[in-house]
């Protein structure tokens, strides 16, 4: 028994040696290791690490591709006016699980969030409805759809600002009647349920036809 235990510490110590890059032993035997060597270590993000740091949502403005949104499943709404370069926190004082985000293309300080992260998993949470602002970050309204809990889509007429359709998924853990394809045309002052199944069955995805913006695909 002893010498199958020293047998197999040797093999061990075998391949802990063939594992080890041959430019580490190199270093080690030519070098110690000083605070400037250390210094010299950058870090590199392989992220993210924390059950937040998911990316839900991102749009762009057509016009400026450098102002860009970005929503997180846990960490709220950051906005860029440089590429990406630096990002500034606009939706501290809300919901901070978001599922989608839309610029009105035609108007481009007009943004509409969805809270409520689309994927629904043991670690989501939920949001409380579609937000609005008209003033480039400053001023958020909410528009309704408090009980849809997780919106994966919004889309918005090319032709009419006033027309927008929303997918929403519904509440994850029990039937509610508050999911499918909403749609209004009056700038979300009131909203239409256009696409229901039932109170199981909600709406991850919607897309228009970039020929006829009349026609639109969803997915149940």
């Amino acid at each position: 028994m002893k010498n199958q235990i020293s047998y197999l510490f040797r093999i061990a110590l075998l391949l802990l040696w063939v594992t080890i890059p041959e430019g580490i032993l190199f270093a080690q035997s030519k070098m110690k290791l000083s605070s400037s060597t250390i210094e010299a270590i950058e870090a590199r993000h392989i992220g993210p690490a924390t059950m937040s740091g998911r990316i839900s949502a991102i749009d762009a403005v057509e016009n400026d591709p450098r102002i860009l949104y970005v929503g997180a499943a846990g960490g709220g709404v950051w906005k860029s006016t440089n590429g990406g370069t630096k990002f500034k926190a606009i939706f501290d004082k809300y919901t901070q699980c978001i599922g989608a985000i839309r610029i009105d293309q035609s108007h481009p300080d007009t943004v509409w969030i969805g809270t409520g992260e689309p994927w629904t998993r043991n670690s989501v949470s939920v949001g409380d409805g579609i937000y609005r602002y008209v003033d480039g970050g400053d001023n958020w309204k909410k528009m309704g759809l408090e009980e849809t809990e997780r919106i994966a889509r919004i889309v918005i007429h090319p032709e009419n600002s006033d027309i927008i359709w929303v997918a929403a998924l519904g509440h994850l853990w029990n039937s509610n009647e508050e999911r499918g394809v909403f749609k209004t045309s009056d700038g979300g002052t009131t909203w239409e349920k256009v696409l229901y199944v039932d109170g199981n069955t909600g709406c991850s995805d919607i897309a228009i036809d970039p020929e006829n913006p009349d026609i639109l695909y969803a997915g149940m």
